[in-house]
């Protein structure tokens, strides 16, 4: 994920959030839990939404002993007796679907995804070669890494199947276009891509009410990559046509509550920073390439300058890709294989 433009002009109705592993009512009926993660962005937040008895969930935290326990605590203590009631996850990224395998199979709970993310789930769990092949390496060498790199950012494939716990064998299917009843609340359910392929995010438009997951957040953009078994994808373009739509769907003064950063008002003002922030870092690779062709490698130090471990190194690898495959495909930019059998970007 990058930082973006200011968030000045968002409105922050809670400017502190509530310590990890703590919880804070952000809503009539809709708490929020906040819990610790153990990369450069080191939270996520978590909603908990009144239903009926209890309390559906919004995603997990990622599968570790401290967000476990911080869960059992949670149980114990600070849900006034209520139980969990089900399990709502947004995208497979183990920071969201981590707990999902203990939370439905040790609490009994019922799964609710997208058929794309649920799926995408699975994959990743019980498909090895998923997590990296010859032909994967080959993707990055081709684009201009070199091999001690390549091979360490290969080896973050494996990290899913520490930082998850599976999937149940049945799932409630989240679609498009449909509505989720939740307690007193209607929810009309939205998808984004770009970040993930069929992302869930939930808008009770009788109370202003948006839970946007990673789709839309106040201070950084969500990462948008391309990965070894899509090379040729444009999630870039899938984030940008989904960042149009919600502006048309969701109203700007809805209570906008993303899953990393602060809640915020001003949903349309960030849409639209968002837009610009991708849109300077299309025009800083096409300038990038005005003394040549040059591979998506040689450009990344111009959009992430500062040192990057091999967990960030990933992610920036298939962001900058990202904006070359979008702009491939608008035409602004051309892919060209050399006779060193990399591939390299030219202004067209």
């Amino acid at each position: 994920m990058s930082a973006t433009a200011s968030a000045a002009d968002l409105i922050f109705p809670r400017p502190v959030p509530p310590a990890p592993g703590e919880i804070a009512e952000i809503a009539p009926g809709i708490l929020w839990l906040r819990l610790a993660l153990p990369f450069q962005l080191d939270h996520v937040n978590i909603y908990l939404l009144e239903d009926g008895p209890g309390w559906a969930v919004l995603d997990t935290g990622i599968a570790d002993l401290r967000t476990r326990t911080v869960w059992q605590s949670v149980l114990a203590e600070r849900l006034q007796g209520r139980p969990l009631t089900r399990l709502i996850v947004t995208h497979f990224h183990p920071d969201h679907l981590g707990l999902a395998g203990w939370m439905t199979e040790e609490l009994g709970l019922e799964l609710y995804m997208s058929q794309v993310e649920y799926l995408q789930g699975l994959n990743l769990r019980h498909n090895p070669a998923a997590l990296g092949t010859a032909s994967h390496r080959d993707f990055y060498l081709k684009h201009g890494l070199d091999p001690a790199t390549t091979a360490t950012v290969m080896s973050r494939g494996h990290a899913y199947l520490k930082l998850t716990t599976g999937l149940p064998p049945a799932y409630h299917r989240l679609a498009a276009g449909e509505r989720l009843r939740i307690g007193g609340r209607d929810f009309e359910i939205l998808t984004g891509g770009g970040h993930a392929p069929e992302q869930v995010m939930l808008l009770c438009r009788d109370e202003g009410i948006f839970l946007a997951a990673d789709q839309v957040l106040a201070r950084i953009s969500p990462n948008i990559g391309v990965w070894p078994w899509e090379p040729l994808a444009d999630p870039l373009g899938a984030y940008l046509h989904s960042l149009a739509a919600l502006r048309q769907q969701v109203p700007d003064d809805a209570l906008v509550l993303p899953a990393h950063n602060l809640p915020f008002y001003g949903l349309h003002q960030r849409i639209a920073d968002l837009e610009r922030h991708h849109a300077l870092r299309c025009d800083e690779i096409v300038a990038a390439c005005a003394a040549g062709p040059r591979t998506t490698a040689e450009v990344l130090p111009v959009l992430f300058p500062r040192a990057l471990d091999a967990h960030q190194m990933g992610f920036a690898f298939g962001e900058v890709l990202a904006h070359v495959n979008h702009m491939v495909r608008l035409g602004r930019l051309a892919l060209e294989p050399g006779t060193d059998g990399k591939l390299r970007v030219r202004r067209t």
